[in-house]
Formats: structure tokens, C-alpha cells, sequence
């Protein structure tokens, strides 16, 4: 048979297929969020539809013989807030389970009618909180399903080199940043992460767990501490009940495989679990990358409802990571450099956490046990010659491990609504390096063996009420944390953090949101693990870093889908640590692989960031969906004369439009567009650069430190592209997608200084380094961009029943 004919009775099979299942199911339960009781008889409707239904006793509706597609709920009832979720993925194959957690009102509003925000808001984070569905992190152009790359394209965040994920959050560092899952901190959300920062190269997280993203740049909870710049809540959802099910994702970059369903009979404890492989190594080979890295991620997690008044979750998430050298890409400039330069750098980390849950009559418990652990490995020779022990420049191998309990309260108390509990970890990080540096002060051999271990401690509140027939929301709260590493961090009065925010609604539709607060967070381990001589020298100089926030804005529901917000922010730092090795403030530095703040340092710098954001988004309606984003903003930081400088995520303007549409037959179209402003750079030391016994040494150009950031990349654009092609069956369901990173190609910035040798007749360097002929102690050297333009297409098939 003709191939074509074949194609098009095949896609003509699947398509009468579709038209002929209408079986899909949205099911779930509506509870008091304070006590899980059961709200009966609420309305349940399809929003944009004449749907609608109202709950049994027990709280339970059901919507049957549904198109596939996508759908928004909402649900009401006298007494409680409205509640709306957006963006419902339905399928012929599963249910989709949607439990709602209804807040009661405070009391009836006689004179003016308030409604409540169908965008999520807070009483304890009233602005800077923004709610990313599973649907948009699928659909979204250019991040590949990566949550890390999705919020990128909100007002307030930097981004860096096109192939990391640094999240640079109103200018603050990768370091800055919290995660959880669920009730549960994880470290790091990335694989090769840059130990000291946040950052890697592509996300940890199956989006397939989640629910939705609560992803907060200000006004964090009292609950979540040890964050100077976001927090983000990852929720996931829970298995399925009915039977187990799976999803086989094989793509370009990478594989993997969820499964899911009921553990018992009782279909009271229920599992989600994933594994997951990249292919990026051979896509890495293929286009002609000298590093080839190998990720390999597990997840899971299992949910028991003991009954109504508790549950009981256990999750994990793990990674395994590889890293090799492609030796047979070696014949331009760049190829070699990175060859000559990027160490091996196997890496391996873990979470595993335990949630119980107890509810009462106003309110309920929550306790939290976890454990994370990481191990970071790095390994160089000069040339990549290891047969002989004196070309060795680097050997690292550092441990981190966390042992945590968390136990919460919230309570309502009548018009009240109080939060508080305490935190409790214990702590070690073990670390063994070899390095081969330069300093302007002279080359160093750094080797030392350190470990220490150390209990942190903290305690925390939140009270909530509504003022003015609940025209006003007001909350105030406090943390304290402390631990034994010194004197100087361990009493809990030192690092006392308030924060106040408040809610105004002016109208139906606008409302004023500001907060202030201060916030701590502890140095990193790196930092505080140095040793010289045996000695923890940096134990008596260091403190934790302080943070002031001050914002404030204004939202305005333009619909139930869209909304506008313009917010306006102030940071300001103090006790930054300051490396007293390379005269530069800690703040600087994270966005790059390897490791950061290993060395001397002390508490001593200031730093702030301000600007402006403006944000405009559309939910998915009648098939047309879209994010514009505009931030104008400054961050600086002290250089080592105690003078602010531009730091280098200082990104003056940004602009970011993403939009997307959905077509017949189930084609959805999106295209995302980033302007950046070119982020500052610190220029190198070329004339001790190019002496012998430093390049020798080091095998690259060292930075001067003198003009720290004194330097600024051209501005970026980005062009992103993504199709999706879904097929609806009666017991699966089948997606192809194409996702295009960097369309037109455009280059990123990176300067690089490299040996100036000689080159062949197509311009391929040949031969070693050549020595100055004007001064015999330095090589011949050069400065190249060898920024990446490449479009990096990702291809695959997502199957699932």
C-alpha cells in the first residue's frame, strides 16, 4: 500500500475513533478546608457552559459523558469562598479527580459585594503569588515540560545561559530560592545542579505528579523559611482509584514512565511512581557538543486516607547523573576549550519525605519528616592527561545530608485564622578538595578535608482577619530560627523575621495588595564548611544573610479568565558573605556549573534590588490562552571598596509574551518570545592571564575582579515554538508534540579567552600554545564569543491509559 494513502487512512481512523468516545468524567469531593467535613449540596458548574450540579451529603459530585479537552470548575456555597480551578485535562480513558477545599467567610457583606478573585490570593500572600497549572507547563513553548523554564516567562525573573535553569528571582542569586513538594523542602529541582546554588540544566520534577505550581516571589508564609527570594509549592496530585494506569513519554531528550492506580481494595491508599532516562547524550553527539551528560530521576509518591480525619503521604524523588567528555568533537576552538576545561562531574541526590495530617473540628495538624542527601563529584586533568598524578587540577567530593521535622497548627478561631509551629534539623556536609587555582596575590595548591555537623531551630506564626465587611485582609507574622554552627547564629531573637500584608478591595474587580517583611537565610554549606589549616576560619566571620522586602501593587480581574497586575518591589540586603580570595560578594556568583563559595569569607556585604512589574494573563478561553510580562528593575550589589555595582543578574528590562491557540481536531498551536537586556560581566586579566605558570595551572583565563561587572552582554532575543497533535480513545490516549527552543537561532553571549594558535584552511585551530615572541613568560592569547545559537528541537510521543 501507497505510504501516503496509508498515513491518511490512518489519521482518518483515529480521528472517527475520537468522534466516537464522549466518555470523559470529572469526579470529586467538595471539604471544609479547616476540618475536612463534607459541603453539601454546593453548586459544582463547567465555567463558560450551562453545566451544573450541586453536591450529595457527603460532598461528592460527578460530570459524565464529557468531550475530551480541557475544562475550568468552579464551585460555590453560602458561607464559603469561591473556588475556581482552571484548565481540567479530560480524557476518555481516566477520570480527572478534582477535590475542592472550600474557606469559610467570615460573615455576611451587607453593603458592598466582594468576590472573590478567580485568580488565587492568599490572606497570608495577598500579591507577588502567581498558580501554574499542570496544562500550562505542558503546553508551554520552549521549556520542554520544565517548570523551571515555565516560570521564566513571569515578570520578575532573570534568566541566564539558554541550556541552565537558574532562577534569578528580582535579582536576587540561584541561591535564594525554596522548593517543596507537597509539605516537603527539596534542595534542589535539577539535574547538575551548581552545588551553593539552585541551578542545572534540565528540571527534576515529572510534570505528569503535578497539580499545580504556587510559585511565590514576596510576602512568603511564615511557615516557609530560609528564603531571601521565592518559594514554590509544587502540589501534587494524587493516583488514581479506579485501576492502574500509566503514561510512556519518549522524546528526543529523554524517556520515562509513570504509573499509578489503587495499592488495596479498599482504594484508600493510592500510588504515583515514575522513572525516568535522557537521550540528551545522543542528541549531544549527533550535533557535535563536546560534553555528553546522562540523567537518570526516579518519583513517587503514596497517599493513605485513614479515614476522614487524617492521611498519611510518603514521596521521594531521586536523580543519578553522569557526565563524560565527547573526545571526538575536537576540531573548532570552542570544542577544544570546553574539552581542555569542563571536568568531569558525576552527581547523585535524594529526597524522601513522610506527611501526616490530622484534622479537627477548626482546624488541623500537620507533621512533616524528611531527608535529603547530596553527593557532588568533580575531577580535571591538565590536557585530560591522567596518566601522570601531576596533571591533576581538580579532585572534589563533598556530602550534604538534612534530617528535618516539621509540626504546624491552623487553627480558626471565629474571624480568625492562626497558623504556628516549630522546626527542628539536624545537619552534616563533609568535603575533600584539590585545586589548582591563581590568585593576583600568587598561584595556590587548596587541599583540605573538612566535616562538620550542626542542629538548626526555628519557631513561627501567622493570624489572619478581614476588616470592613471583608474589604480588608490583614495578616502579621513572625519566624525565628537559630542554630549551633556559632554564637553568632544561635539565638533565635537575632534572626527575628515580621512580615505584615494587606488587602484592599477598592471594587468588585481591583484590589490594593502590600507587604513588608524581613527574612533570613543561613550562608551555604560550602561557605561554612571551609577549613585552612585545619580550622573552620570562617565560623566566627560569618551570619545570616538579612533581607528586607517592601511591596506593593495593584490587581485588576478583567474576567473569570484574565487579570492585570502591576507591582512594585524593594530588597534590600545586608550580611551577604564576601570571598575574601577572589574580592567579590557571594551574591555574584551561581550561575555557571560547578561549585560555589569554597573558600575564605566573611558577613560583610550590602546589596539591593527594586523595580517594577507588570503582568497580563489570559486563561485558556474559547481556544486562545497567552502571558505578556514586562519587568523594569536594577539589582547591585558592594564590590570590595564597599561600593554598589550592577550584579551580574542585573537584567535592566525584560519582556516576555507568550501565546497560544487550540484548533479543531485537537491541534494547539504556541509561540513564546523573551527580550532580555544583556546581563553585566566581569572582563578578564589578560596580561596574567597569559603568563605560562597561570594558564599552565589553570587551563583558562582568570577574571579581574578590579572591574567586577564593568561589562554588559548585547540583549537577548528568543524565539520559542511548540505544536501538540492529541488523539482521544476510549482506553488511551495518545499526544505527538514538537517543542523548538531558540527558533531563529540567535546567539547567546559567552565570552571565553582562549590560547592563540594557529589555524587550518578551514579555520580549526592546530598545534599547541604559542609563546608570546615579545615576552617568553606568556602564551599568545585570544578573546573569542563562543555563545550558543543552536535551535534545540525536541520531538516526542506521550501514550497513556
Amino acid at each position: 500500500m501507497n505510504l501516503k494513502l496509508y498515513l491518511c487512512l490512518l489519521i482518518i481512523g483515529l480521528n472517527c475513533c475520537l468522534a466516537t468516545s464522549q466518555t470523559g468524567i470529572i469526579k470529586g469531593v467538595v471539604t471544609n478546608v479547616i476540618n475536612n467535613e463534607p459541603i453539601g449540596f454546593a453548586t459544582v458548574q463547567i465555567v463558560g457552559t450551562t453545566q451544573g450540579q450541586t453536591t450529595d451529603e457527603s460532598g461528592k459530585y460527578e460530570f459524565t459523558a464529557l468531550q475530551p479537552g480541557l475544562y475550568s470548575l468552579k464551585v460555590s456555597f453560602i458561607g464559603f469562598k469561591d473556588e475556581t480551578v482552571f484548565e481540567i485535562q479530560v480524557l476518555n480513558s481516566k477520570p480527572a479527580t478534582v477535590n475542592f477545599k472550600l474557606e469559610e467567610n467570615t460573615k455576611a457583606i451587607n453593603e458592598v459585594v466582594v468576590k472573590a478573585a478567580p485568580f488565587r490570593k492568599s490572606e497570608e500572600s495577598p500579591l507577588s503569588l502567581r498558580t501554574i497549572g499542570a496544562a500550562e507547563i505542558q503546553r508551554n513553548p520552549g521549556s520542554n515540560r520544565d517548570i523551571s523554564r515555565v516560570v521564566q516567562n513571569l515578570p520578575g525573573v532573570t534568566s541566564v545561559a539558554s541550556f541552565r535553569n537558574d532562577l534569578i528571582i528580582r535579582g536576587g542569586s540561584p541561591n535564594e530560592n525554596r522548593f517543596y513538594l507537597d509539605e516537603v523542602e527539596v534542595p534542589n529541582i535539577n539535574h547538575f545542579a551548581t552545588q551553593g546554588a539552585s541551578g542545572g540544566p534540565v528540571g527534576l520534577i515529572n510534570v505528569d505528579f503535578i497539580r499545580e505550581v504556587d510559585f511565590f516571589s514576596g510576602a512568603f508564609p511564615a511557615n516557609r523559611g530560609n528564603s531571601l527570594s521565592s518559594v514554590f509549592q509544587f502540589k501534587q496530585k494524587d493516583g488514581r482509584d479506579d485501576k492502574v494506569g500509566f503514561t510512556a513519554t519518549v522524546g528526543t531528550s529523554d524517556y520515562f514512565l509513570t504509573l499509578e492506580g489503587p495499592l488495596n481494595k479498599k482504594k484508600n491508599v493510592t500510588f504515583l511512581a515514575s522513572l525516568r532516562r535522557s537521550n540528551l547524550q545522543l542528541l549531544f553527539k549527533a550535533i557535535g557538543l563536546p560534553f555528553l551528560p546522562v540523567y537518570n530521576d526516579y518519583q513517587y509518591k503514596v497517599k493513605w486516607k485513614i479515614d476522614k480525619k487524617s492521611e498519611f503521604t510518603v514521596l521521594g524523588l531521586g536523580a543519578y547523573d553522569q557526565f563524560s567528555l565527547n573526545f571526538d568533537a575536537n576540531k573548532t576552538e570552542a570544542q577544544q576549550f570546553l574539552l581542555n576545561t569542563l571536568p568531569v562531574s558525576p552527581q547523585w541526590n535524594y529526597t524522601q519525605g513522610f506527611i501526616y495530617k490530622r484534622y479537627r473540628e477548626q482546624g488541623y495538624s500537620t507533621v512533616v519528616l524528611s531527608r535529603n542527601m547530596l553527593d557532588n563529584r568533580a575531577l580535571k586533568y591538565a590536557n585530560n592527561d591522567d596518566s601522570r598524578a601531576e596533571n591533576k587540577i581538580l579532585d572534589y567530593e563533598s556530602r550534604e545530608i538534612e534530617n528535618k521535622i516539621r509540626i504546624e497548627n491552623t487553627e480558626r478561631f471565629g474571624d480568625y485564622k492562626l497558623n504556628f509551629g516549630g522546626n527542628y534539623e539536624y545537619a552534616r556536609y563533609s568535603n575533600s578538595t584539590f585545586n589548582k587555582i591563581s590568585t593576583p596575590q600568587g598561584n595556590l595548591d587548596i587541599n583540605f578535608s573538612t566535616a562538620f555537623d550542626m542542629h538548626k531551630y526555628g519557631i513561627f506564626g501567622q493570624i489572619s482577619r478581614k476588616f470592613l465587611n471583608d474589604r480588608l485582609t490583614a495578616s502579621t507574622g513572625f519566624r525565628a530560627d537559630g542554630n549551633n554552627y556559632s554564637s553568632q547564629m544561635s539565638n533565635l531573637l537575632d534572626q527575628f523575621s515580621p512580615r505584615l500584608s494587606l488587602a484592599y478591595t477598592l471594587t468588585p474587580r481591583l484590589s490594593w495588595n502590600f507587604n513588608s517583611g524581613i527574612y533570613y537565610q543561613l550562608p551555604t554549606y560550602t561557605v561554612m564548611g571551609f577549613r585552612e589549616k585545619g580550622v573552620l576560619i570562617n565560623k566566627n566571620n560569618l551570619k545570616y544573610v538579612q533581607n528586607s522586602h517592601f511591596v506593593t501593587g495593584f490587581e485588576y480581574n478583567l474576567t473569570t479568565f484574565s487579570k492585570v497586575t502591576i507591582e512594585g518591589f524593594y530588597k534590600h540586603y545586608n550580611n551577604y558573605p564576601f570571598l575574601l580570595r577572589d574580592s567579590i560578594c557571594l551574591a555574584n556568583l551561581g550561575g555557571d556549573f560547578g561549585v560555589i563559595g569554597n573558600e575564605p569569607a566573611v558577613s560583610r556585604s550590602s546589596g539591593r534590588t527594586f523595580g517594577l512589574e507588570i503582568l497580563f494573563q489570559q486563561r485558556l478561553y474559547k481556544g486562545l490562552y497567552g502571558i505578556a510580562a514586562y519587568t523594569l528593575g536594577r539589582s547591585e550589589f558592594e564590590d570590595k571598596n564597599n561600593k554598589l555595582t550592577p550584579s551580574s543578574w542585573d537584567a535592566r528590562q525584560i519582556v516576555s509574551l507568550t501565546i497560544g491557540k487550540q484548533f479543531k481536531r485537537n491541534w494547539e498551536l504556541g509561540l513564546n518570545y523573551r527580550y532580555q537586556s544583556g546581563l553585566p560581566f566581569t572582563p578578564f586579566d589578560v596580561a596574567r592571564s597569559s603568563l605560562q605558570n597561570v594558564w599552565n595551572r589553570t587551563g583558562r583565563g582568570v577574571l579581574d575582579y578590579n572591574l567586577l561587572n564593568t561589562q554588559r552582554a548585547s540583549a537577548s532575543n528568543l524565539l520559542n515554538f511548540r505544536v501538540d497533535k492529541k488523539w482521544f480513545f476510549k482506553k488511551w490516549n495518545l499526544t505527538v508534540y514538537m517543542d523548538i527552543q531558540n527558533v531563529l537561532g540567535t546567539t547567546t553571549s559567552r565570552f571565553d579567552l582562549l590560547l592563540d594558535r594557529p589555524l587550518d584552511a578551514d579555520n580549526n585551530p592546530v598545534g599547541g600554545a604559542v609563546t608570546d615572541p615579545n615576552d617568553p613568560s606568556r602564551y599568545k592569547v585570544k578573546l573569542i564569543d563562543s555563545g550558543n545559537g543552536n535551535r534545540t528541537p525536541n520531538l516526542g510521543i506521550i501514550f497513556g491509559n
